[in-house]
């Protein structure tokens, strides 16, 4: 399920402007446009491991938020150069 996830979420924000991000629920639904909610765990917990590879990364109120400790609502953005620049070189 996890790979079915994973490839969902760079579906989705492959068909996104550039540097815009996208909700979970846009990728659950993607999967399972019926049954979506059932999916959010999953997809919650897929991003938070892409997040920690340097892969993705996860946003709340616009800002990255740390993969490990986020709460609440989030999206999910492709790292631009800036993240990637932030987050050093252990996440390329």
């Amino acid at each position: 399920m996890s790979v079915d996830v994973e490839a969902a979420i760079f579906q989705v924000l492959g068909k996104a402007q550039p540097g815009k991000s996208v909700s979970p629920e846009d990728v659950a639904r993607s999967l399972d446009p019926e049954g979506w909610r059932r999916l959010l765990g999953h997809v919650r917990a897929v991003s938070r491991g892409l997040a920690r590879q340097g892969r993705l990364v996860v946003t709340r109120h616009g800002k990255p938020a740390d993969p490990e400790h986020f709460k609440g609502v989030y999206r999910l953005k492709l790292p631009d150069d800036d993240a990637v620049a932030a987050t050093g070189p252990e996440a390329t």
